[in-house]
């Protein structure tokens, strides 16, 4: 009994001992100097054991700080860092659940502003750098960038892996200052790993050439910067990875990078049958098919940061290969560059129903589809810089893309009139095969001069598009009613389809006030050709070919739109605000010369004035505001203009009209962003509207009997939009482990177009809100809880009596969860139901949709076995519908169902220190 009495006695005393405190550390920092309070330093506490960060903040705009934390160690390290300033230390004894520290003055560093002051600080915020130490932010063990990014604040990416900075998007992601994949966000946030990483830095998205000159980059968009550790630029490491699934399913993935200090060079390979983009290593956010970046076009292919991976409906399957390659070239010279190859296989079944109202009826189209599609693609990138001396700065980025794809598609449709009485039917067979070619090359030359920023800049950029293509068709239309017919049609068409454009830029800047104001003269030259030929030939019984030409079907010709813009814009760009105003006047030429129909021929002038406004406002590196104004001019398209009846389509006739004129599109924005570094909450809005004169609409006219359409296109006023959104962000820690981050979003849009129906002029309002609100539990190394919710509001209202107002509702709820225990096992769902009521009888009205993972880590982490299941109700479904202002259409079409995967990953790694490699073959991280 006595020796049970004294071990509790021991454990008692080392609870006690180590019994965890809070503690709260406020201050006021003051620059020595002058004196005056110091906002946006960062203070932060550190570990005196391992230099950890226990917790951090950013000082506000009267100097003031707070950390509030707990800790087992009765002393920390206390840092204040601030660029330009020394950095303050001091050693704390945390022996009170309040700690006082008074004012805190700061002394003036002897290094000058411009040189980067390296720092263990959390974040630094530097003019208009936004710099992370990726060490002070905990993640799991083999967290890939993406993992790193969802830690910092401020920083969100969505469950497309999108990101967002303060509620503005990241458009580029760049390793060591340079592209990597062609600036491929998604290889890049999910393929390397944060062991490699030191240090993220964040800023506006500037051209080569702007940020050679310090002009203002987009401060719409946003750009990442990773800097690798300077003891991992010299060595291998990469990650491979293959699964294989019921009803056939299979993935595989690996990734080699080899970095020797300057040089880099990364190969990666991938391939599946699940609609990801090939390069997946078994994530769950990837092996759903819409990983970040992805968009979907209408024929059928879908691209990952503006690469084409082919068919994007239905079943694909992809295979891909990339090169990158960056290096430095002497002391001026830089160079980058990458290959990528795709290939993909897709197969689609779509059905629709839509009902098309007129202004004194309806009518109903049925229609089924189903196609099949192989791409195959290759594209190649470089980027050359080259700085003779400081001064002086050339830019060459050639960019190249093949393809060639098949594609076999067979419909048919039905359409009945307002008493569901069959009118026409049309059934169609066709084999596609196309070739394109692009090319692309962008140069620019900058000079700097004198001390005060001037510079002048000559840009040219030129690009080649030549697209072939062989089309064999096959359709039978049927026309009934008092005057019957039958249309068959068996022809094959030879197209070419060359588009050639040119455009020249001489910018000179003169400085007004040193590096703070300027007068910019710009002139811009810029031509773009279009070259159109089909040559259309019906089967001849006779000779048992296509020999016969078919004028009405056929096309060639040339269209030229030519501008030529002077302008002059001012800037101004001061220590809170940065303002931008930009007058050109734009000299149109458009030129078309039909060579089968030269009646149709047309030549037209416009002159037109441009403008661009742009006002910046920092309240404080942790608020601003900003604004703009454009006013852009757009021409019609070379199919709106061209005068010549179109008859391709049996049931659809075009008329083109030759006295269009180019819109005017005039549009307002603002939006203010904040976000509070003490008590991590954010706040993001918006609001924008757009008006847009002589808007180019169609105009279409329904044959009452045979429901046969006439479209021609017209210019008309009144057409606008506007919105408002809103972001807000609030974390809340409920202990050390434990905390809650509210996210509320909402957004509203209204737009009024005008339109004609059966030559009935109306106009149209569409008004839709759309709030969301989501909850984050998050245990750290325990447990991850995130519910949400989303509900969609919609209301369509007509000016005229034929049409009636109609309201749509769309609920989108769901949740994701993650459990990290026990050690080593990671299991992660993504459960989400949707309901849409408006859906038509037929169409599956809900679905929930639950994907679910599961990964055991091995071999000291780096080896990965991981059980997957997608769909696992085996409901998934894309059934929508669409509502514009004179039709409602119900579609569905295939859809990836259930199926589980095993699969294993692989990650290796021999990156040297301080630029050696390691001796003794491959050693892995943990």
């Amino acid at each position: 009994m006595k020796k049970l009495v004294l071990v509790f006695a021991l454990l008692f005393a080392i609870l006690s001992f180590s019994q965890e405190k809070s503690f709260e550390i406020v201050g006021t920092l003051m620059a020595e100097n002058d004196n005056t309070p110091i906002e946006s330093a960062t203070v932060y506490v550190e570990r005196i054991k391992d230099s950890t960060i226990v917790t951090y903040t950013i000082s506000d705009k009267d100097g003031k700080f707070k950390l509030q934390n707990s800790t087992y160690d009765s002393s920390l390290n206390f840092f204040v860092s601030y660029v330009g300033y020394e950095t303050y230390l001091k050693k704390l004894t945390i022996d009170k659940e309040k700690i006082d520290l008074g004012t805190i003055s700061l002394k003036l560093s002897n290094q000058l502003d411009e040189v980067l002051i390296k720092s263990t600080a959390p974040i630094t915020i530097k003019k208009d750098t936004l710099e992370f130490n990726v060490k002070s932010f905990k993640t799991k063990k083999d967290a890939n960038v993406e993992d790193l990014l969802k830690q910092l604040p401020g920083v969100e990416v969505d469950e497309e892996g999108k990101i967002t900075v303060n509620g503005k998007e990241v458009n580029k992601i760049l390793v060591n200052g340079k592209p990597f994949f062609g600036n491929d966000p998604t290889i890049t946030t999910k393929n390397l790993t944060k062991d490699i990483i030191e240090k993220i830095q964040i800023v506006d998205t500037k051209t080569k050439s702007q940020a050679f000159t310090g002009e203002a980059g987009d401060d719409e968009n946003k750009t990442i910067n990773l800097t690798i550790k300077e003891e991992n630029n010299k060595g291998v490491f990469g990650r491979v990875s293959a699964g294989a699934g019921t009803d056939k399913r299979y993935e595989f993935a690996g990734m080699a990078n080899f970095f020797d200090n300057d040089q880099r060079i990364s190969v990666l390979v991938g391939g599946n049958n699940t609609n990801s983009p090939g390069f997946s290593f078994g994530e769950i956010s990837k092996m759903f098919g819409n990983g970040g970046g992805i968009s979907f076009n209408s024929n059928g292919t879908f691209s990952v940061g503006g690469r084409s991976f082919g068919g994007g409906q239905g079943i694909t399957t992809s295979r891909n290969a990339g090169l990158n390659y960056a290096d430095k070239i002497g002391e001026n010279s830089d160079i980058s560059g990458d290959y990528f190859y795709s290939s993909s296989n897709s197969e689609n079944e779509t059905s629709s129903e839509r009902e098309t109202i007129l202004a004194d009826s309806r009518f109903f189209t049925n229609s089924n589809s189903r196609s099949n599609s192989d791409t195959d693609s290759h594209s190649a990138n470089l980027e050359f810089e080259i700085k003779t001396d400081s001064t002086f700065q050339i830019s060459i980025e050639p960019s190249f893309n093949y393809s060639k794809s098949r594609t076999l598609f067979s419909s048919n449709e039905e359409t009945l009139d307002e008493d569901l009485v069959l009118t026409n039917q049309s059934d169609v067979n066709s084999s596609v095969e196309s070739f394109a070619k692009d090319f692309s090359n962008e140069i620019s030359i900058t000079k700097r001069y004198g001390k005060k920023g001037g510079f002048v800049r000559l840009e040219f950029d030129a690009n080649i598009n030549q697209q072939e293509s062989d089309d064999f068709l096959n359709s039978n239309t049927e026309v009934f009613g008092s005057d019957p017919e039958t249309i068959v049609r068996d022809q094959f068409t030879d197209g070419e389809n060359n588009s050639y454009g040119i455009s020249t830029e001489l910018t000179y800047r003169l400085p007004i006030v040193a590096k703070k104001f300027f007068l910019n003269f710009e002139y811009r030259y810029s031509r773009d050709k279009d070259n159109n030929r089909q040559s259309t030939f019906d089967f001849n019984d006779v000779t048992q070919d296509f020999t016969d030409f078919n004028t009405d079907l056929s096309t060639d010709f040339e269209y030229t739109d030519s501008r030529s813009i002077p302008s002059l814009s001012l800037t101004y760009r001061g220590e809170k605000w940065y303002t931008y105003f930009k007058m050109g006047y734009n000299i149109r030429t458009l030129e078309n010369q039909d060579l089968l129909r030269p009646q149709f021929n047309v030549e037209r002038e416009f002159k037109n004035i441009e403008a661009n406004y742009r006002f910046n406002y920092r309240f404080s590196p942790k608020s601003s505001f900003y604004a703009g104004y454009s006013l852009r001019n757009n021409p019609p398209a070379l199919r709106q203009l061209q005068a010549f009846t179109d008859v391709s389509n049996p049931l659809s006739t075009i008329i083109g009209n030759p006295n269009l004129g180019p819109s005017n599109r005039h549009n307002l924005y603002m939006g203010f962003d904040s976000f509070d570094w003490q008590k991590r909450t954010g706040f993001y809005g918006n609001a924008y509207v757009s008006v847009t004169n002589d808007q180019v609409i169609s105009k279409t006219v329904v044959d009452p009997e045979t429901l046969r359409r006439t479209t021609t296109y017209e210019n008309v006023d009144g057409n606008y939009n506007y919105g408002v959104s809103g972001n807000y962000d609030k974390q809340v820690k409920l202990d050390t482990l434990r905390s809650l981050k509210f996210r509320m979003r909402a957004r509203y849009n209204f737009s009024e177009r005008i339109n004609f129906n059966n030559d009935v002029k109306y106009a149209s309002q569409v008004r839709s809100i759309s709030p969301r609100f989501g909850v984050d539990f998050i245990w750290d190394k325990v447990m991850e809880f995130k519910p949400y919710y989303e509900i969609n509001f919609t209301n369509n209202a007509y000016d005229i009596e034929a049409f009636e107002d109609r309201e749509f509702t769309r609920h989108n709820a769901g949740l994701r969860t993650a459990t990290f225990l026990p050690k080593n096992l990671e299991w992660r769902n993504d459960i989400s139901f949707n309901y849409n009521p408006n859906v038509a009888d037929g169409f599956q009205k809900s679905a929930w949709f639950w994907n679910s993972t599961l990964a055991y880590s091995v071999l000291k982490d780096k080896g990965i076995i991981t059980l997957k299941v997608y769909d696992l109700l085996n409901q998934n479904t894309n059934a929508r519908r669409i509502a514009t202002q004179d039709y409602i259409q119900d579609s569905q079409s295939t859809v990836l169902r259930r199926y589980f995967m095993l699969s294993f990953s692989y990650k290796f790694n021999s990156l040297g220190s301080k630029g050696e490699t390691n001796d003794g073959g491959v050693i892995f991280f943990d």
